[in-house]
């Protein structure tokens, strides 16, 4: 945790959560238990899989994307069943909740899960179970979900999950609240997913945003906008070399989910101070401060919170205009944003 003079007020400060990968949340610690539970063997050549001490060691050296991505997916495959997904996704609410966020917008993989047997609604049903303790448990809490498809998987795996999900009518009763991109990012772009993305908005689905902006170029997050129609970009840290893409995301009230301390470790950023903060919140750019895959980086959102104020040196304001922006943003109902607003605005009232 931060020594700024803000830490207490960061800490009090009501949250909102829009980029975090719940198979990104799994500890090593219950890697390991629930890959022993579930019978899966780790891999054996690694001697990171010693156990959840080297493992997490491993996690402090990653040298790129690709290289977490590796580690990522090894230790999703230990998600198998209703309870998992459960226990899972209530650890991440439950720790998150601590922290003050009061909305959480989570993404999740299913065609990594679908690839390997684990059925769609396995994955679902555990995430809802975890989502009614957690709004049971945490009253200030709301949370939604939104699959992703993946780019180092086929084009047409990603129209056979969208064409599955739209099957299950989820986009439309509330249990998903959107449909998004992840994995990566170089040499994929935006074009390629153009048919996807269309056919989810000829289906109905309001909300759409990927992930552009983070390794590949700030071309990418403006033909992702023209292309794909995305109301959110994830990241989109980039966006800062271009001015037009600036003035575009400003003009559309487009938000950018950044994820400060991911970006370090993956070496996008030689430092925290790199990212541009301070451009966006100048040129009235709209974003949020995220965790990404909390339990590979080594930093919840507190943490993200406490490193960017550690670099940046933000007010009061700053944070109110981030706060306010990020309510904005959020993908739920009119009423909860001013239920959100409103715990805001009694933090900030305390601390001008």
């Amino acid at each position: 945790m931060c020594n700024d003079k803000l830490h207490q007020f960061l800490h009090a400060l009501p949250k909102c959560e829009h980029h975090v990968h719940i198979e990104g949340t799994i500890s090593p610690e219950l890697l390991f238990d629930l890959a022993s539970k579930n019978g899966i063997s780790l891999p054996t050549d690694d001697p990171a899989f010693e156990s959840p001490v080297t493992l997490q060691a491993r996690y402090d050296r990653f040298t790129s994307l690709d290289d977490f991505l590796h580690y990522y997916f090894i230790g999703f495959s230990v998600l198998l069943g209703v309870s998992d997904f459960e226990a899972l996704t209530y650890d991440y609410l439950s720790l998150a909740y601590s922290q003050k966020v009061y909305h959480a917008e989570i993404f999740f993989d299913p065609q990594a899960h679908i690839s390997r047997g684990v059925t769609y609604h396995t994955i679902i049903s555990g995430l809802n179970a975890a989502k009614k303790r957690a709004e049971s448990d945490f009253p200030k809490l709301s949370v939604e979900f939104i699959p992703c498809l993946l780019r180092h998987l086929p084009v047409s795996s990603g129209h056979g999950m969208l064409t599955e999900l739209l099957g299950t009518g989820h986009f439309f009763d509330g249990t998903l609240v959107g449909f998004g991109m992840s994995s990566t990012e170089l040499e994929r772009h935006p074009s390629l997913y153009k048919e996807v993305y269309e056919a989810a908005r000829a289906a109905g689905v309001a909300n759409l945003t990927a992930h552009y902006g983070e390794e590949g170029p700030s071309s990418y997050v403006k033909d992702a906008l023209s292309l794909l129609g995305v109301g959110r970009i994830d990241h989109g840290r980039r966006s800062a070399e271009d001015e037009e893409v600036i003035a575009q995301l400003v003009e559309t009230s487009t938000m950018l989910t950044l994820c400060p301390i991911s970006n370090v470790v993956l070496k996008g950023v030689g430092s925290m101070q790199e990212l541009p903060i301070r451009r966006f919140l100048d040129a009235n750019v709209r974003f949020s401060i995220n965790s990404d895959d909390p339990a590979y980086f080594g930093g919840y959102i507190q943490e993200n919170y406490c490193a960017v104020q550690e670099a940046f040196g933000l007010s009061v304001n700053d944070w109110g205009k981030i706060a306010r922006g990020a309510i904005a943003g959020s993908w739920c109902s009119p009423v909860r944003k001013d239920q959100l607003l409103k715990e805001v605005e009694e933090i900030l009232q305390q601390w001008n």
